[in-house]
This record gives structure tokens, C-alpha cells and sequence, in this order.
């Protein structure tokens, strides 16, 4: 038991800056949902069967604007591409796991944990504690994310404009310090300045138009400059 609460335990204290950092953005998230008009039950079972913290943001504001549902799914699918370059990392040290753990640990995935598993895999391999140290991260992510929608809920309903006080800096500041370790490897630099560079030009587009554009380039820029570095390898071997 011990060799598994050991691991258990790494994942989640590595991703106490993560927990920090995600604290006001739930908040934020169940303050903004009760403004909206989403019921304190909703807002609650996004957090807990969604639990992607930009979607159901950007869900909530298209809620907000009386989008329609084909937009509101469309675009948070979109926004979630992102994940199939995450899995796409972290497959050869998930491949051998049972279905049940692929399963568990894909629902868990974040941008958060993702940062945290992926170095200490990097660093370290995937050994036997691989599986429970990704495990120790998610379920801290989790719980953290459900407590502090809990708290945004409670406080949007008794502490009427809080949503407007400039917390969801935190969110940006969240990302920042997840995505700025990653822009050393050539494929995510290039995923974020296209997208970057695509929600600049179409910021001015209804229904969040752009961030759906931008999160779509940023992927496919990634993805195909992935494939371009994996096919040059071979042959960068054959001219030495």
C-alpha cells in the first residue's frame, strides 16, 4: 500500500503551485455561472462531469449571450482539441495501462496535471509509479476545482458583483506559467503563436468565433510540425 500512497502523494504535492493558481479561477467560474443565470445545481455538475475549466468558461459566456447549443458544443469541442496533443504526448507511458486507468486518467487530464506528469515522465520515465503519481495529480486537480466552484457558487449567490472585481487574471496568469516551460519544444512554440496570432486577427468575431479559429490553428500547426520534426529525424541519421 505504501509503495502506491508514495506516488499517490508526489502527484498531488507537485501540483500545489497548480492548485494555487486554479483557486480563484474556480471561484471565478462559479461566480460568473450564477450571474449568468445558470442554477447553483448546473453550475456544480459542470464543474464535476465537465471539469475543463476554459470550456465551461467559454460556455458560460455563450450562455450568457443566447448562442445556440450547436455553437456552445461546437465550440467548446474546439477548445478541448488541445487535449489530443496532450494525449498524443503522454500515450507511450499510458499504452499499457488497463482500459479502466486510460479511461479515469483521460477524464482527468488538464492543462495542469499534463504540465506536471509530462515533466516528471520526462525527467524520470515511466516507472512502476508512473500511473499512481499521474493519478495523485488529477484527483487533487479535481477535488481542488470542485471546492473552489463550491466556494464561487456560495459567494455569487451572497456577494452580488464579485464577478467583476478582475480575478480572472488568474486564469491568464494560470496559463502563462503552464504553457511558457512547453514553448522550448518547436511544436507548441509553433501551436501558440499561430494561435495567437489567429485570435488577435478574428478577437472581433460574434459567438467567440475566434477562439474556436485560434484553438483549430494552434492544433494543427502543432500537430503538423510535430510530424514534420519526426519525419526529418531519419533523415538527419542517414547524412551523419
Amino acid at each position: 500500500m505504501s509503495q502506491r500512497l508514495t506516488p499517490l502523494w508526489a502527484g498531488a504535492r507537485d501540483s500545489l503551485p497548480m492548485l494555487v493558481g486554479a483557486a480563484p479561477f474556480g471561484v471565478i467560474f462559479g461566480t460568473l455561472a450564477i450571474a449568468t443565470g445558470i442554477p447553483a445545481w448546473a453550475t456544480l455538475a459542470l464543474s464535476a462531469l465537465v471539469f475543463a475549466g476554459s470550456s465551461q468558461f467559454v460556455a458560460v459566456s455563450l450562455i450568457g449571450s443566447g448562442a445556440a447549443l450547436p455553437v456552445i458544443w461546437l465550440t467548446t469541442f474546439v477548445v478541448n482539441l488541445r487535449h489530443a496533443l496532450y494525449s498524443a504526448t503522454l500515450l507511450p507511458y499510458a499504452r499499457h495501462l488497463p482500459a479502466r486507468w486510460r479511461w479515469s486518467l483521460a477524464f482527468w487530464l488538464t492543462d495542469e496535471t499534463f504540465a506536471v506528469v509530462e515533466h516528471r515522465l520526462r525527467q524520470q520515465g515511466n516507472e512502476s509509479d508512473g500511473a499512481w503519481y499521474w493519478l495523485g495529480s488529477s484527483l487533487a486537480m479535481y477535488g481542488n476545482w470542485q471546492l473552489w466552484t463550491i466556494i464561487g457558487v456560495l459567494l455569487g449567490q451572497s456577494v452580488p458583483g464579485l464577478a467583476d472585481l478582475g480575478l480572472d487574471f488568474a486564469m491568464v496568469a494560470t496559463f502563462a506559467a503552464i504553457v511558457a516551460p512547453q514553448l522550448k519544444k518547436r511544436p507548441v512554440l509553433v501551436a501558440a503563436l499561430l494561435a495567437g496570432v489567429v485570435a488577435l486577427l478574428a478577437r472581433e468575431l460574434p459567438f467567440k468565433l475566434g477562439l474556436m479559429l485560434a484553438a483549430l490553428a494552434g492544433v494543427a500547426g502543432g500537430v503538423l510540425a510535430e510530424r514534420l520534426a519526426t519525419s526529418s529525424k531519419p533523415e538527419m541519421k542517414e547524412t551523419t
